[in-house]
């Protein structure tokens, strides 16, 4: 019996309207993106052959499913194509209408099998999972949850949130001096996973109480999506930043909702879809996600809304947003901090900034922030403290000045030590690329820090 064509698939190439040969130059974009060399040398001839009934093997169906959900800017199942799946074989991010608490527990199993997590860390980032729930989700979520039913005998009280916020404060500090990878995330997720997922299956003392405990997972949750972000595995933390937004909206926690979709903005930029990080860090700042921040918060949404549209070209609306989060984080006081475990200070509006102005092409701007953000920077910040000297020696180097851009890198890798990171890891392959035209130029200097680069990347991660 010869093969079924695929109308499915063949009349979602032809909604698209791309020749074989340029949705095939997009799909291996995607593959590049996740690391699937095995479909490094998909050809034109392959999207003739699934047209025509074949199926795609491995990840394949899943990639040209994002491929065709960024092109038509709508989510595409592999379902949607014709292509079927397997119970289980969805590696979509999490859907805005399942239940949390299963979520949580779901996967929280997942981020501690590895042999899963690795399955969904290849999976591909998914613009298409990006999309927003509707407005009547938001007004809903919390009346969803505080009509669930308790299946669990314990009665939460204010102390027991108490327990959650310390162990979020220790594990963000780690996370701040240690990075994403590695034991302390397993710690995170496993009590994650365990005691808070117990916390919110039982009865609460007052509504009060509830929205506290509710929103105090939210935190924790969003760290877990933080730290897999840094460990660059992005499906992953697409994934915890979604349960995070649905937990704040859960505990009526607009300002953490915010912080969240800021967050998930964030990652949008560093993954090249400008579009995307701007849709998200503009609901970022909507209604009381903005209105009921704290200026440190106001200050850290704005910046980062600032960056998205300075990734998307839209230079007088960033410059614009760049001085409305200076603003705001000039109104903060010692006594406005917002409880969370994030900190956001003046080295981390210079660091933001300069990442802004760089994408802007002003280089010289963005190295004077990044200098600024260097020199105010606090002691335990020590990741992001080396992601910023990295981004320095880049306007540095290109701006023809190597040998500060050398001494920059070198202070750099001088820091590293302890540091098990994902981004710092690609700070160490950007700095190299970088490094390569300009040795000759760099003489002896430049040669020693390649190789010490060379060496770092050996024992990062």
């Amino acid at each position: 019996m010869g093969r079924t064509r695929n109308v499915r698939l063949e009349a979602a190439i032809q909604e698209l309207g791309l020749p074989h040969a340029r949705l095939a130059a997009r799909f291996r974009a995607v593959a590049a993106e996740i690391g699937a060399a095995e479909l490094a040398a998909t050809a034109p001839s392959s999207i003739t052959r699934w047209i025509s009934g074949t199926r795609p093997s491995g990840r394949a169906a899943h990639i040209l499913a994002e491929t065709l959900s960024r092109g038509l800017g709508r989510t595409v199942t592999v379902v949607d194509l014709g292509l079927g799946a397997e119970v289980g074989d969805d590696l979509s991010p999490l859907q805005w209408s399942v239940d949390t608490l299963t979520t949580l527990v779901d996967l929280g199993g997942i981020d501690l099998d590895m042999d899963r997590r690795r399955v969904l860390a290849s999976s591909a980032y998914s613009v298409a999972g990006l999309a927003l729930p509707s407005q009547t989700w938001w007004e809903e979520a919390g009346e969803r949850a505080r009509a669930r039913t308790p299946v669990a005998a314990h009665t939460v009280t204010l102390q027991d949130v108490e327990n959650v916020m310390e162990m979020t404060a220790f594990f963000s500090r780690r996370d701040q001096q240690r990075g994403g990878r590695g034991a302390g995330r397993t710690a995170l997720v496993a009590y994650l996973r365990a005691e808070v997922a117990d916390y919110l299956a039982g009865r609460f003392v007052s509504e009060g109480v509830r929205c506290a405990m509710t929103s105090a997972a939210g935190e924790l949750a969003y760290l877990a999506g933080w730290t897999a972000f840094d460990a660059g595995e992005h499906p992953v933390a697409l994934r915890w930043f979604t349960l995070a937004t649905q937990l704040a909206e859960e505990a009526r926690d607009a300002p953490l909702a915010g912080h969240v979709l800021r967050a998930m903005a964030h990652q949008a930029v560093d993954l090249h879809q400008p579009a995307e990080a701007v849709r998200l860090s503009t609901a970022s700042l909507e209604g009381k996600r903005y209105a009921e921040a704290s200026w440190r918060e106001k200050a850290l949404i704005g910046v980062v809304h600032a960056r998205a549209l300075a990734a998307d070209a839209r230079r007088k609306e960033a410059a614009a947003a760049l001085l409305q989060a200076e603003k705001d984080l000039s109104r903060a006081g010692g006594d406005d901090e917002p409880g969370r475990v994030w900190f956001f200070s003046e080295a981390s509006l210079a660091h933001e900034t300069a990442a802004a102005l760089r994408d802007l092409g002003d280089l010289r701007g963005a190295q004077q922030q990044f200098e600024r953000s260097v020199r105010t920077r606090a002691k335990p910040f020590a990741r992001t403290h080396v992601v910023t000297m990295g981004y320095l020696g880049s306007v540095q180097v290109a701006q023809g000045q190597v040998e500060a851009a050398c001494a920059t890198w070198s202070r750099a890798l001088d820091a590293m030590p302890g540091i098990a990171s994902g981004r710092v890891q690609d700070t160490v392959v950007q700095m190299r690329r970088a490094l390569r035209p300009v040795l000759a130029r760099g003489g002896r200097v430049a040669s020693d820090l390649d190789q010490r680069a060379q060496a770092v990347l050996h024992g990062v991660g």
